[in-house]
């Protein structure tokens, strides 16, 4: 038994979700693979928001500044421009969407601001935008009627034909639905989309949940797609160091709400090393950190919020709050113990700037691709970004695609 649709996608995250909702808008029957239940990705433990530019004393030939300076040197320029350009209609059409962002008292969207960020342009809701995201993109899909859910299916492997173009995948159904489904079925499609995310589970210590095993990637390669800079993994500095908590992603954007990294003395040594401080890059705030552990023998050091109101402490970042409570740490009274871990792979899939592999048929979009967008180290909040604009571009662009597939049949 196998499936037939016009697209497929592969994974339920930001990128996939709003594929497989403008692909619906446009007509065409969608498929959606993944491997546990569909509220499972990076995407729904995603905190810190979506970068584009909103405020009027930002702009975004500064938000393309700050995207190329992050990436030390090695994003592609023209697919930044297009990706920042984007950023607002994107955001727009999400509000359109339902999506419940944070707004301050007059009723304009909350910014926050992060590290490597010049000015306030992050949009968010509360410290759980991927969940916000998720649950609306999904009530979204759902009430699509050409869209369908196939939960607790794994891709194994692309289905490629003799002239190499890629046709859908191998789809093994889980112990949950293989006794009425079958066991590893074909799911046909004139174009499909890995939105599989990124490779964390390869790492010891990783913000990402269990499903981020690079998946797609490996597909992708065994397919004949080519893959690209895998050796720029991001690591972010500030995953909570408790026996009992994992590695707990605390939110970049709690330094920008003024929170300090201290080492065990309370010694704020990020703000006297580095150009920026506490909200400096990733790369250079975690190597600042590692620098500090290895000379002091420690395990952590400290991000201390401790100077800010406790009561907008708790409102601004909820959930934090809350796990950090859960594990006897008062946020308010005491800095969190925190560590670098490894969280966003910058390197994957390589597409052109509308999600396009170099296999016909095939798209990617998400963390899995590489779209030149990051470089070697990615600008907090520009991922759900990215995975939006590039989802949408997806989509758009893959009607020519189905189109020529329906002809060649």
């Amino acid at each position: 038994m196998g499936y037939r649709s016009d697209y497929l996608s592969i994974g339920s995250g930001v990128a996939g979700l709003y594929f497989a909702i403008q692909a619906a808008r446009s007509g065409a029957s969608v498929s959606i693979v993944t491997k546990k239940g569909a509220e499972e990705s990076n995407t729904h433990y995603a905190q810190g928001g979506i970068a584009t530019v909103f405020g009027d004393d930002d702009s975004i030939e500064a938000h393309i500044r700050d995207t190329l300076e992050a990436g030390s040197g090695l994003c592609d320029a023209a697919v930044v421009e297009t990706t920042v350009r984007a950023g607002p209609r994107r955001v727009e059409d999400l509000l359109k969407l339902g999506v419940r962002f944070s707004r301050e008292e007059d009723g304009r969207l909350s910014l926050g601001r992060e590290g490597g960020h010049s000015h306030h342009r992050v949009v968010h809701a509360d410290d759980w935008t991927g969940r916000e995201l998720v649950r609306r993109l999904l009530e979204a899909a759902r009430a699509e009627e050409r869209v369908t859910f196939f939960e607790d299916h794994q891709a194994i492997d692309l289905i490629v034909d003799s002239d190499g173009h890629c046709r859908g995948a191998w789809v093994e159904a889980g112990t949950r639905v293989a006794r009425t489904h079958g066991g590893i079925q074909a799911f046909e499609a004139s174009v499909t989309l890995l939105a599989t995310g990124g490779a964390g589970g390869i790492f010891a210590n990783t913000t990402n949940p269990s499903v981020a095993t690079g998946d797609g990637i490996a597909m992708a390669y065994r397919a004949g797609a080519t893959v690209a800079n895998m050796e720029f993994v991001q690591f972010h500095p500030t995953a909570l160091a408790h026996p009992e908590g994992g590695t707990y992603l605390i939110s970049e954007g709690l330094r920008g709400y003024g929170a300090v990294v201290v080492n065990h003395e309370g010694e704020a040594f990020v703000e006297r090393q580095l150009r920026g401080g506490s909200l400096a890059t990733r790369d250079v705030v975690a190597r600042a950190i590692v620098a500090e552990m290895k000379n002091s023998g420690k395990e952590c050091v400290y991000l201390d919020v401790t100077g800010k109101d406790p009561d907008e402490t708790r409102r601004r970042f909820p959930n934090i709050y809350r796990t950090c409570r859960d594990l006897g740490i008062d946020m308010t009274l005491d800095p969190i113990p925190v560590t670098p871990a490894a969280h966003y792979l910058c390197g994957g899939v390589r597409t052109d700037v509308n999600g396009q592999t170099d296999v016909p048929g095939l798209y990617a979009a998400g963390e899995v691709a590489h779209t030149g967008l990051h470089g070697a180290n990615r600008l907090a909040s520009n991922s759900l970004l990215e995975g939006l604009v590039f989802g949408a571009r997806a989509a758009e662009h893959a009607v020519s695609d189905m189109d020529l597939c329906r002809k060649g049949r």
